[in-house]
């Protein structure tokens, strides 16, 4: 998947700056798709240069001028064409796991304080996905939510990211449970 897909179907939501893109995607967009704002800033110039999406500019006195941007009939043409060819299967690359598959020959306390990071790092993605989980709903049930709103695939990308961190925590915290066994039964 290019980023351009990720960029495609977070202007849906309407038109942004490229800040706000940016801000997006560290919300809520990161549960799926990472991105830097830099990398963001120059696939929106791409897009923009082959008429997926359109900028205006905006001119304010205090701030430097911004651009908005929004899809162009080009893009969302491009977007559902996306939509409509079947995924690659997913496929972990995850540097933590090679190194937790080596502790036995390497730096034990090194690998458990990754494993104690990647928990306090999940911990701190659900309650910021579940803030965000808690805006979208604006008081509605899941129910209400799903049956009314304009748009769920923000909402089921959440819940998919939500899983995900919640399955980091759970795994980091058995890993670190079996490592603490194994160390007092080979005092």
């Amino acid at each position: 998947m290019a980023l351009r897909n990720a960029v495609m179907a977070a202007l849906l939501e309407g038109e942004a700056s490229g800040y706000d893109l940016a801000k997006e995607f560290d919300a809520s967009v990161a549960n799926f798709w990472m991105a830097t704002p830099q990398q963001l800033y120059r696939e929106l110039d791409r897009m923009e240069a082959e008429g997926l999406i359109r900028a205006r500019l905006v001119e304010q006195e205090r701030r430097p001028n911004k651009r908005l941007f929004s899809l162009t009939e080009a893009g969302r043409v491009a977007l559902r064409a996306f939509t409509a060819d079947p995924p690659r299967p997913t496929a972990i690359r995850d540097e933590l796991l090679v190194k937790v598959q080596a502790i036995d020959a390497g730096d034990d306390e090194a690998v458990r304080a990754a494993i104690r990071e990647r928990g306090e790092w999940a911990r701190a993605k659900l309650a910021r996905y579940e803030r965000l989980r808690a805006r979208l709903l604006a008081g509605r049930s899941e129910h209400d939510y799903l049956a009314h709103a304009e748009r769920v695939g923000p909402y089921l990308t959440l819940q998919r990211g939500i899983a995900f961190e919640q399955e980091n925590l759970r795994w980091a915290e058995q890993s670190l449970a079996v490592l603490d066994r194994r160390a007092a039964t080979l005092r």
